[in-house]
């Protein structure tokens, strides 16, 4: 039952505070963000191509609260497609973006997201490369997914996720998987209602099952995102019986977590993809990751009694 309380302290200024001046925070910080600059990430993308895998970037960073903020994301990720453009790794690497960091939650944010990702997808567009937009709280999912519905009328490939936990998904998952499309399945990683959301871990498994099926029966490209074993075999069970070749779908796991498996799967055949994220705010993509898996919040308690 810690999850939920992690989650909300995710929202906390002053656990944030305590949090990053914890003497072990940055080593365990450094096991999931892969640097704070473009630089710093670079080689992690070479490195992943050079074993045969994919990654998705993530720019970190929720807390906008101007229109100059957004505006400084936007120019982040283009930033980002100019160095991946250089270096000629465009088809290895996409990016996954919150909308959030991009102006949602402002005045105007539904237009002012669509104007400053926009740009993004262009330029991805550009150097052969994708998009996906990322799920948040239920409450941004109605924005984020026209949005999505919008860029998808010049960028096709825009990607979007949807998260097995929300009782919407099922029908989400449904109107989704039409030829073109590319969906993200993950369970979810936000402090969510009873009344929107299976609250008890065996329910949001068993949904995540229904919805790779639904995806894998569709006419679009899954990308299961999942550490767990049982999960990731069922979903390659659900790839068969659908007659999906292994380059039809994919698997997605975090930087930092599983990292042999990530190569195992790759030597399987399967399209395999890391998802990536780099940059300085990162306290709560970094709190999600803790709330997600308990062995995530012992592996930070030792870090912080060792460093203590």
């Amino acid at each position: 039952m810690l999850g939920p309380v992690i989650l909300a302290a995710s929202r906390s200024d002053k656990m944030r505070r305590f949090v990053s001046a914890a003497p072990g925070t940055k080593q365990v910080v450094d096991r999931f963000i892969a640097g704070e600059t473009v630089d710093q990430v670079v080689p992690i993308v070479e490195d992943a191509a050079d074993k045969g895998l994919e990654v998705t970037l993530d720019v970190v960073g929720e807390d906008i609260t101007t229109p100059a903020q957004a505006e400084a994301a936007r120019d982040a990720y283009l930033e980002l497609v100019g160095r991946l453009k250089d270096l000629g790794l465009g088809t290895r690497a996409e990016m996954s973006v919150k909308l959030s960091m991009f102006g949602q939650a402002l005045e105007n944010g539904h237009e002012l997201a669509l104007a400053n990702v926009r740009p993004v997808v262009e330029a991805a567009a550009a150097i052969g490369t994708t998009v996906t937009l990322d799920a948040e709280d239920h409450t941004t999912l109605d924005s984020m997914f026209a949005i999505h519905e919008e860029l998808r009328k010049d960028f096709p490939e825009t990607g979007c996720v949807i998260q097995s936990y929300l009782f919407r998904t099922e029908d989400d998952a449904r109107r989704l998987a039409a030829a073109g499309s590319r969906v993200r399945i993950v369970k979810g990683a936000y402090k969510e209602p009873a009344s929107v959301a299976y609250q008890d871990k065996a329910e949001i498994d068993k949904a995540y099952v229904r919805v790779t099926r639904i995806l894998m029966e569709g006419e679009g490209y899954p990308m299961i995102g999942s550490h767990d074993p049982r999960l990731i075999a069922i979903a390659q069970e659900l790839g068969r019986q659908a007659g999906r070749k292994l380059d039809e779908y994919e698997f997605q796991m975090l930087y930092g977590i599983r990292s042999d498996e990530h190569v195992r799967l790759a030597a399987e055949g399967h399209r395999m993809r890391v998802y990536t994220a780099y940059g300085t705010d990162w306290y709560g993509y970094f709190m999600r990751r803790l709330a997600e898996k308990p062995a995530n919040l012992l592996f930070f308690g030792r870090s912080i009694l060792t460093k203590g």
